[in-house]
């Protein structure tokens, strides 16, 4: 997404503040788009962006920001108003910023927003519990705000406290609403409304359609360079790929040694990593294993080497939703995965588990994707489960459920 320049006024073109679309869409719907990063996207940006895109296609929606640099992040053609971080003192009369502004609903694709004696319809969205398991915060945000989310992990009260200041309640799969009706984290109504791929992700196909191709790849400033098989055996090696962040609970040190019984194969560690924690996985890498830690990897660059590689593999004790099986399914790559609910639910039990405990199972998993003939079923039945996920279905349910309140 292109930088974009914008009349004084922040409005854009086609938006819905010039009184567009009143009359089939009378509602005027402001999305949360503060927690977007102005560097590269994590979660919670690609979900905002997603919903956003596909959701101002149905019903006029106006973005708020707090830094003009997430628009590089955000959907062109959305209008936007550019009001105070969430982190600042002002958060605590957003709620009189968005009277002025008009607002009668707000969607937030976080559980936090701020404000008091609000006249607009709000709805929170409520990811996972994970940091419930393992409150240690992510080290980007504010030392004070790491202070406050590590507290507030501690005890379900301050949860409730802020759900219940809805009027409903979005979550990402059926596996977190069951754990919030368990915990009795809200009285409000929950709809599941589903992460997604982005279209770049969207049904691509893969060199070797699903055959176990040996082809592997390493990509460098986004250039990616393929493998030749070697001359001893008529094999390249095959690419495992991992991608999502190294938070503990994400349990990487498994795939790392795992890979002491795949010496036929390298994996990627694709995301951006901390320096110590690159450090410390380095240090237990299996001397006949080969690791690439790419510490940040260009879109184009993933997505050629997620079509060529030999499995997408996470051996992660928690998730949220898990986009990168989706993406990996859509591409028409294996899956090997931890066998934890939302894994189950996300790819429709079509892809290879094992015990997230035992770098053992994790490689026999590995192996078991190199029989071509159950390999072919399961993929095509991943890629057919996998279509049913996209913006434009996740969008249609929050639109329902924003007319109905």
């Amino acid at each position: 997404m292109t930088p974009r320049t914008d009349p004084a006024s922040e409005h854009r073109t086609g938006g819905e503040d010039d009184g567009g679309q009143e009359d089939t869409a009378p509602k005027r719907v402001f999305v949360d788009a503060r927690w977007t990063r102005t560097d590269f996207p994590d979660g919670i940006s690609r979900y905002g962006a997603g919903i956003i895109e596909a959701l101002h296609r149905l019903r006029p929606v106006t973005m708020l920001i707090h830094d003009r640099r997430q628009l590089r992040l955000l959907p062109d053609g959305v209008p936007y108003r550019l009001i105070n971080s969430p982190f600042s003192p002002r958060e605590l009369l957003v709620s009189h910023t968005l009277r002025q502004l008009g607002a009668e609903v707000v969607f937030s694709p976080l559980q936090v927003i701020g404000g008091f004696r609000r006249r607009y319809v709000l709805v929170l969205t409520l990811h996972d519990l994970i940091y419930y398991r393992d409150p240690r915060p992510p080290g980007f945000l504010p030392l004070p705000v790491r202070v406050v989310w590590w507290l507030f992990h501690h005890a379900w009260w301050p949860q409730r406290l802020l759900l219940n200041r809805a009027d409903a309640v979005v979550t990402v799969s059926e596996t977190t609403k069951r754990l919030i009706a368990r915990h009795r984290l809200t009285a409000r109504s929950v709809t599941v409304v589903p992460n997604a791929p982005g279209e770049a992700h969207a049904s691509v196909d893969r060199p070797d359609a699903v055959s176990g191709a040996t082809e592997s790849s390493t990509a460098t400033s986004g250039v990616v360079a393929v493998d030749e098989p070697d001359p001893g055996t008529g094999a390249a090696r095959g690419e495992l790929l991992y991608m999502g962040s190294f938070m503990p609970y994400k349990n990487v040190a498994t795939l790392v040694a795992g890979m002491a019984r795949l010496p036929d194969y390298r994996l990627h560690l694709l995301s951006r990593i901390p320096p110590e924690r690159e450090r410390e996985l380095r240090r237990i890498v299996p001397s006949n294993a080969e690791v690439v830690f790419h510490n940040g990897i260009e879109e184009s660059a993933y997505r050629s080497l997620l079509r060529r590689a030999a499995a997408l593999v996470t051996a992660s004790r928690d998730e949220g939703f898990g986009l990168p099986v989706i993406e990996a399914m859509n591409a028409g790559t294996p899956v090997v995965c931890s066998d934890i609910p939302i894994f189950r639910e996300v790819s429709g039990g079509n892809a290879w588990f094992f015990d997230p405990g035992s770098a053992a199972e994790f490689a026999t998993a590995v192996r078991r994707t190199e029989n071509v003939e159950s390999r072919g079923s399961v993929v095509a039945a991943a890629r057919a489960h996998a279509a049913g996920y996209t913006w434009d279905v996740s969008a249609r349910q929050l639109s329902e459920l924003i007319s109905r309140l």
